[in-house]
């Protein structure tokens, strides 16, 4: 018997904390796997210990595997967008440091080019107030994040920074998206 397999495509988006743009892009219907970690910096096989002093020029980012047949990279930019602040520089909420940069790491030039056009449309129809100061680079290497930081929300929705951060972002983007969610949330 012939097995037919969907090709997956991966993109890899930093928008702040891992943590909560893993929960939101785990909703995405047409989203496969969803892993944290890092990327973008110098250090081979950094831990989060040293991403978060600042010294190893990793972001903290995502890494999306999702078949384009079912939601497509365009989706998922405007998923990436609505759900952080792109234009404050090293900075989403509290959380401060290059680590928490708004970054796009791109797997082919196409994609590089979906998503500096993105960009230019944003800052042509005054999309945000001020200029979007997302950084899109081809992805070099991605390291996986330690375990405990795997499926977070979903293993730690009772904890205060779920509770206070992630829960609230979630519930707004499952009521101003509902067509993009999975049936099982």
């Amino acid at each position: 018997m012939l097995y037919m397999t969907q090709k997956l495509a991966t993109a890899v988006f930093g928008g702040g904390c891992f943590w909560c743009t893993e929960a939101i892009f785990q909703m995405l219907k047409g989203v496969e796997s969803v892993v944290s970690g890092y990327a973008g910096g110098d250090l081979e096989h950094p831990s989060y210990h040293a991403v978060s002093a600042g010294t190893t020029g990793h972001a903290e980012v995502i890494k999306v595997e999702f078949d384009p047949t079912a939601i497509s990279y365009e989706t998922l930019l405007e998923v990436f967008f609505a759900t952080h602040d792109p234009t404050t520089l090293n900075r989403q909420g509290n959380d401060s440091g290059e680590q928490y940069r708004s970054i796009i790491l791109c797997t082919s030039d196409e994609q590089k080019q979906q998503a500096e056009s993105y960009i230019k449309k944003l800052q042509d129809t005054g999309e945000f107030p001020d200029q979007v100061v997302t950084d899109v680079q081809p992805l070099g290497q991605f390291y996986s994040a330690e375990a405990y930081h795997q499926n977070y929300y979903q293993s730690n929705q009772d904890q205060p920074y779920c509770q206070l951060v992630i829960s609230p972002k979630v519930k707004k983007f499952k009521e101003k998206h509902p067509e993009l969610i999975r049936t099982e949330y």
